[in-house]
């Protein structure tokens, strides 16, 4: 691991060369643009996600490695076009933290983290952004949208005042879904009422710092888990199980 300064500067224009040469030598590298690259840059930001969520630190040194590829990928791109470099992206970041961060590079007093995030979207607002919402993704998966929608309202002081409030609205909408469901009227109203109690649950899970994303992976990879536990123990003979006969797996799976 090199913590001068120095070596890690040489690592990364060791980067910066090479990606120099693959673009030029390489016909996998030269015929790539930035739409061929976008669904290959999403599968190693999930790719890291899935190594921070599993706490794997050899792959997550991996996979943050392949996602400095694809930045530098995208920079060297532009750079063939005289659009922007590397080093513009990175003067530019450096300038939006100073800028942002008047409490560590101006006057501003702060006491809380939470103080920092107001002074980051009131911030925004004073650089031309046209909504608090507006740095929310179209394209974010909609439970992580749903959670920061939620985190950026909640800057500019529009909040429930306590998780009691916010719980009681869980129970409303609980509520409204059921009614939905014995009415048995639409499928867009039953859609929508249980949209209502996603967003809900999901601003409580805020209120009690559980990132609903990362709760509802984690199960997800709990469940796959033992499920391939039944998997493996049943074999080909899996179809033919009851239910009573792959619970019984399920609860062994369980104690593993």
């Amino acid at each position: 691991m090199a913590n001068d300064l120095n070596q890690k500067m040489e690592a990364f224009s060791r980067l910066l060369i090479i990606m120099d040469e693959l673009r030029e030598k390489c016909p996998w590298d030269k015929k790539q643009t930035f739409d061929s690259l976008r669904m290959l840059t999403l599968e190693e930001t999930y790719e890291l996600s899935d190594a921070i969520l599993k706490n794997n630190l050899s792959d997550i040194q991996e996979e943050i490695g392949d996602v400095f590829l694809h930045l530098v990928f995208y920079s060297k791109i532009a750079e063939e076009t005289n659009a922007f470099d590397v080093a513009d992206c990175l003067h530019s970041i450096c300038e939006k933290l100073i800028r942002r961060h008047p409490h560590i590079y101006g006057d501003t007093k702060v006491n809380s983290a939470e103080e920092v995030k107001k002074n980051w979207e009131q911030i925004k607002l004073t650089e031309g952004k046209k909504s608090v919402l507006s740095g929310v993704p179209s394209s974010l998966p909609s439970l992580v949208k749903a959670f920061r929608i939620q985190e950026k309202t909640s800057q500019v002081g529009f909040d429930w005042e306590n998780k009691e409030q916010v719980w009681e609205k869980v129970v409303e909408e609980m509520e409204e879904f059921k009614e939905e469901l014995v009415k048995n009227e639409s499928m867009e109203r039953k859609e929508e009422e249980f949209g209502d109690l996603l967003f809900s649950l999901v601003n409580y899970a805020r209120f009690e710092g559980i990132n609903p994303e990362n709760a509802l992976e984690k199960v997800n990879m709990k469940f796959t888990k033992r499920f391939e536990y039944i998997e493996n123990k049943a074999g080909e003979k899996l179809s033919s199980l009851s239910l009573d006969e792959m619970n019984i797996l399920w609860a062994e799976a369980k104690l593993q």
